[in-house]
């Protein structure tokens, strides 16, 4: 009995000083350092969305132009200026030969007018000026820009990160041995915040691009270069490091 009493005792005692260790652990990082770092690049777009809006019409002593004319014509005018199959692709379709609904309707109303909306990816402005010069007034109802982007996004964003960490680090520093202090090593580190801020849409309407682009000044000039604005990206990270 008296064995397990002191047996008991001895634990006591054991969990008591491990507590009090535990409790009196010293602060690896008793001095810190808060810092942010940031990073900006402007890129200049490679990748150009455009939504073109085609669409039946009646054109003067000829009759109607009809759907897949003008989708043959409109395909070979991409083809013309060199872009890929890859890049095209139908964005939504209102015609008489995948509607049912517009089927019955026009065995009715043979007038009722079909259309079809293409997305096509440009990598410079001066290929979807290309095709802007080729397009059937009539038939094009809208030239869209939806969307920019660049080929290499990912790639900007991951080297603005590492710039972003560098940029807090040399802060640190500055700032520790301004104080007669040495910044140490990193005790945390935050996902940088994104910004980004894209180019808006510039031009919707395809008579309204082609005045734009069009020189007055020089006749022998058919079309101008349209300058997009620039993707802007900045990464923000946060860091605290440890003072020694």
């Amino acid at each position: 009995m008296k064995k397990i009493l002191a047996a008991l005792v001895l634990t006591g005692i054991i969990q008591t000083a491990t507590v009090k260790a535990q409790n009196t652990q010293v602060n690896p990082y008793p001095k810190t350092i808060s810092v942010s770092g940031s990073a900006e690049l402007e890129i200049i777009p490679d990748e150009i969305y455009v939504q073109v809006d085609l669409r039946e019409y009646e054109k003067k002593g000829s009759g109607k132009i009809d759907l897949e004319t003008i989708k043959k014509n409109f395909l070979v005018a991409c083809k013309t200026i060199g872009l890929p199959d890859s890049a095209i692709s139908v964005a939504s379709y209102n015609g008489y030969d995948r509607n049912y609904w517009l089927i019955y309707k026009k065995k009715k109303n043979p007038d009722l007018i079909a259309s079809i909306t293409y997305q096509i990816k440009f990598n410079s402005v001066s290929k979807m000026d290309d095709l802007v010069k080729l397009l059937d007034d009539e038939a094009t109802q809208n030239f869209t820009i939806v969307k920019t982007s660049h080929s290499k996004i990912s790639d900007y964003r991951k080297a603005l990160k590492i710039q972003a960490i560098k940029a807090a680090k040399d802060k640190a520093t500055y700032l520790a041995e301004s104080i007669g202090e040495k910044s140490g090593e990193a005790v945390t580190i935050e996902e940088p915040v994104e910004s980004e801020i894209y180019p808006q849409p510039m031009y919707a309407n395809t008579i309204m691009y082609k005045k734009a682009t069009a020189n007055e000044s020089d006749p022998s000039d058919e079309g101008g270069q349209v300058d997009f604005q620039k993707i802007k990206l900045r990464f923000e990270v946060r860091a605290v490091f440890a003072l020694k």
